[in-house]
């Protein structure tokens, strides 16, 4: 279980999440931090190692009898989201038939890849699955593939010659004209009554820590090109296509990501939303 002493929070060591991890700490947070891909944020947040954690949309879809959602945050698109890509030798089009590789490292994107290939484009023969052999690779071999995160975009920067690159929040913007929302910031029901307090706090501090690095994000941005392979520059162009927000519109996106899911039969049936609320 959790720790007693103060909120466990999940921590995804990508680009998108530092606005709201970097300054955190600064203000006001005072929990414990466990870091990891989505995927495995997803698995320790379902076995109740964590009490909170920014976590794939579908993960919530999955299993929201289990949680509650902190009202106002997320990790969206509105267009472009450069960092959930299908690099493709062919027009989608064309696709049909193959086998596309993915990471495995988040639900959501690999769902999404589902529903715009199959919804979108018509296609019904397609597969995926995580190789054994690093997806870059097979990009470079000219194989279909799916890649986000940090490595997305790097391979974006440095596209293989003849391969094509297909932005999956882009692609969902035009067919829908909705954000499309890759996380919710996610709580275990089993921690709502020990960590009210706590809860409430959490949601004010991170909006000092996204207003602090998207106000003047060069400082984060130098620090964050040091383990990444953007420059700055390129690194705030990004944060500054991220939507963190959680509106109406966000929640309709949501909602037809889910019905869409439901109707190709990822999903078992359609989730409701229920938000955590906070004390006054």
């Amino acid at each position: 279980m959790s720790s007693n002493h103060g909120l466990t929070l999940g921590h995804i060591p990508y680009l998108n999440c530092v606005p709201y991890f970097r300054y955190l700490a600064e203000s006001g947070f005072s929990g414990t931090l466990v870091s990891g891909v989505p995927s495995k944020l997803n698995r320790l947040l379902q076995q109740g190692e964590l009490d909170i954690s920014p976590s794939s949309s579908f993960e919530y879809a999955r299993n929201w009898q289990d949680y509650q959602l902190l009202p106002g945050y997320s990790i969206s698109s509105l267009g472009k989201v450069h960092s959930v890509l299908l690099f493709s030798p062919v027009e989608l089009a064309a696709l049909d038939g193959e086998k596309i590789a993915i990471t495995g490292e988040s639900a959501t994107s690999v769902n999404l890849l589902r529903i715009v290939l199959r919804e979108f484009e018509g296609l019904r023969k397609i597969t995926d699955e995580v190789p054994n052999q690093p997806v870059e690779e097979l990009i470079r071999q000219g194989r279909p593939a799916l890649l986000i995160g940090d490595r997305a975009l790097h391979l974006a920067d440095n596209l293989p010659d003849g391969i094509q690159v297909f932005d999956l929040g882009e692609i969902w913007y035009q067919r829908t004209g909705l954000p499309f929302v890759f996380a919710l910031w996610m709580i275990r029901r089993s921690s709502l009554s020990r960590f009210s307090t706590e809860l409430s706090d959490l949601s004010s501090q991170l909006q000092l820590s996204l207003d602090r690095v998207l106000g003047a994000p060069e400082t984060a941005a130098v620090e964050a090109a040091e383990k990444s392979l953007l420059t700055p520059e390129k690194i705030v162009a990004y944060w500054r296509s991220i939507d963190y927000r959680l509106t109406p519109k966000h929640l309709e996106g949501l909602q037809l990501f889910f019905k869409l899911c439901v109707k190709h039969k990822l999903l078992e049936q359609e989730p409701a939303l229920d938000f955590f609320r906070r004390e006054i």
